[in-house]
């Protein structure tokens, strides 16, 4: 599973800039597309973080088959399994740093 961060900034950017929008100019409508982006936000970042999950158990399920003695798999087949894994959960940690950091940014915020 990939995660595309130039998506999920961009998607960060509209959700700072919809905060910013006084309480007296929020219209009715502009409240259910805001609830709609919110929960399309979260759930994609809940299939993201289940993915990096699936790869790490699957990199860690090759890697205990490899040890065992299994013929089927090679040893190149193992390294980029965990590669592709360590990768992701890397991805995943500068997802979480920003999302972090956008939080910090909106908290700090006057009101």
């Amino acid at each position: 599973m990939e995660v595309n961060a130039n998506n999920l900034y961009q998607e960060m950017q509209n959700m700072i800039s919809q905060a910013r929008l006084t309480e007296n100019q929020v219209q009715p409508q502009e409240l259910v597309q805001q609830n709609q982006s919110a929960s399309e936000f979260s759930t994609m970042l809940q299939n993201a973080v289940d993915g990096v999950n699936s790869m790490q158990l699957e990199s860690k399920d090759m890697q205990q088959r490899f040890e065992l003695g299994d013929k089927s798999l090679s040893l190149a087949e193992v390294m980029l399994a965990k590669e592709k894994s360590g990768i992701a959960f890397e991805a995943t940690m500068q997802v979480r740093n920003k999302v972090l950091e956008a939080y910090k940014q909106i908290m700090n915020m006057p009101v």
